[in-house]
Order: C-alpha cells, then structure tokens, then sequence
C-alpha cells in the first residue's frame, strides 16, 4: 500500500500542489543564472526542465523516489536537456570534489533526513566559486504559523515522504563555509502560510 503510495499517488500530489503559474514564475527566476556542470538535487518529477536557459543542454540529477522518477523520464523525453540521472539521495553523492559549477535545489532540503550531511556534500562537490541556487520551503518567523507548523509535521511527514514543515533553512545554509549566502524569504502566494514561507537566493563557495 505505501509502495503504492508513494510510487504513483504521491508523485501526482506533488504536481498538483507545485505545478502552478506562481510556481513557474520562480522556477523561472531560480535558475536563470544557471550554466557550466550542473546538479540538481532531488529532481522529483522533472518541474524544473522547461525552466533552465536555452543553452542548459545537459544536468545530472540525483534523487531516490522511484515514483518521482517514473514522471520525470516522461518530462525528459518532451526536454531537450540531456539528463544522466543518479537514483539516490543527497546524504552520500558519488562526485569528486569540486566537480559541478552550478547546484540546484528545489523544494528538496524539507525531505532530506540527515539535511547536514547533505548540505557538507554539497559544498564537497561544488567548485571554488561555485554556486548553489535554492528555492526552498521552511520554517515561519511568525509564532503563531510556526505552531501551527510543528503541529502539521508529524502528518506531514508521513503524507509528503519525510517532509518537514519547519526546516531552518537560514540555519542549514548557514551552517557550510560558503563565502557568501544570498537570502529572500516571502510567502508564496495562494499557498496555505504553513507550507508556503520561502526562502530563495544563492550560496558561494
């Protein structure tokens, strides 16, 4: 049943919930700076591909939902990005270091279990330089939407595949020596507040 679940139901909730005009708008933006050798993190269902600039021609991707991956290998034959796609997760990635130019990450930090582990992986394989573009859902610096999101976590979790509601995600990027972190955070419109505080910007290396 959780196969089943996670395989085929969930994987359409994701789209339904982010695959909107506000969203693409910011996909948009996210990756407009995007070039040179370039991952991204949980890929999910492939929402990004029609986004990256036009002379984008290849990505490698990395993420461990089959489900997810089922959707996306549609979205890449419809692309024309080359995709080498790596089925697992952010924690332990199989790159030299300083490898790519360019990081994605969307959506992805709220659904990785160890999110330290993966932020030290990620400045591993990022080059001198090198920059990590992030749009991102998190924790509310308004009490009252905070509550409320400590509340919904535990159902949360278990719905959207280990998702948090509340992630830190100031405090996670903070956490890596980059030598400069670049943070807007806003609410994303006609999203419930508890599962739509944003945080977008760039982290160098």
């Amino acid at each position: 049943m959780m196969s089943f679940y996670s395989d085929i139901f969930l994987p359409r909730i994701y789209d339904w919930f982010v695959d909107k005009p506000h969203w693409s708008k910011y996909r948009g933006e996210q990756l407009a700076g995007a070039e040179g050798n370039i991952l991204e993190i949980g890929v999910g269902t492939g929402l990004n591909l029609p986004h990256y600039p036009k002379h984008v021609r290849k990505i490698t991707t990395i993420d461990p939902s089959p489900g997810m991956n089922r959707v996306l290998r549609k979205r890449i034959e419809e692309s024309e990005i080359e995709v080498d796609q790596i089925f697992l997760g952010g924690e332990n990635m199989p790159f030299d270091e300083d490898t790519f130019d360019c990081i994605v990450s969307t959506i992805t930090l709220c659904s990785i279990r160890n999110v330290q582990q993966a932020m030290v992986e990620i400045h591993r394989v990022l080059k001198p330089e090198g920059r990590l573009f992030f749009l991102e859902h998190g924790v509310s610096p308004d009490p009252r939407i905070h509550k409320w999101q400590r509340r919904l976590n535990s159902i949360q979790k278990r719905l959207a595949h280990g998702c948090r509601l509340d992630l830190d995600v100031r405090g996670v990027l903070e956490s890596q020596p980059f030598r400069n972190v670049d943070i807007e955070s806003f609410y994303m419109e006609n999203t419930p507040r508890t599962h739509g505080y944003m945080y977008r910007g760039v982290a160098v290396k």
